[in-house]
């Protein structure tokens, strides 16, 4: 992994490494660590996407997505990670990136994006 020659010095450990199109190995394993850091589940949403809320309906049960208004307390938690990781990659990457991942709906699209 090369890092930048001119790395910034002071980074915070409680905003994300910045991405700016250039060094992403560097940037992709540091992020990796911000993010487990923060919350391991963060990562699964990343590699596995998101938690879709469903129900079973009919005879034979067939699982559909659940409306917004049927969620559960535990629902809208698992929903919530999916916006936690994107809102981590989003604050991670600069102007140009976020061109590229502007209509991205998940954290596990705009990695594979970046």
């Amino acid at each position: 992994m090369v890092a930048p020659p001119n790395f910034e010095e002071g980074q915070s450990t409680y905003r994300p490494p910045r991405f700016n199109g250039q060094y992403y190995g560097w940037w992709k394993t540091r992020m990796h660590d911000f993010i487990m850091a923060e919350n391991s589940e963060l990562w699964d949403v990343i590699c596995d996407g998101p938690f879709l809320p469903t129900k079973n309906l009919g005879d034979p049960a067939v699982a559909i997505p659940k409306t917004r208004k049927e969620f559960n307390d535990a629902d809208r938690k698992a929903v919530e990670k999916n916006f936690c990781s994107k809102k981590i990659l989003v604050c991670g990457i600069g102007a140009d990136e976020y061109n590229r991942i502007l209509a991205c709906q998940s954290a596990k699209e705009i990695w594979e994006a970046l």
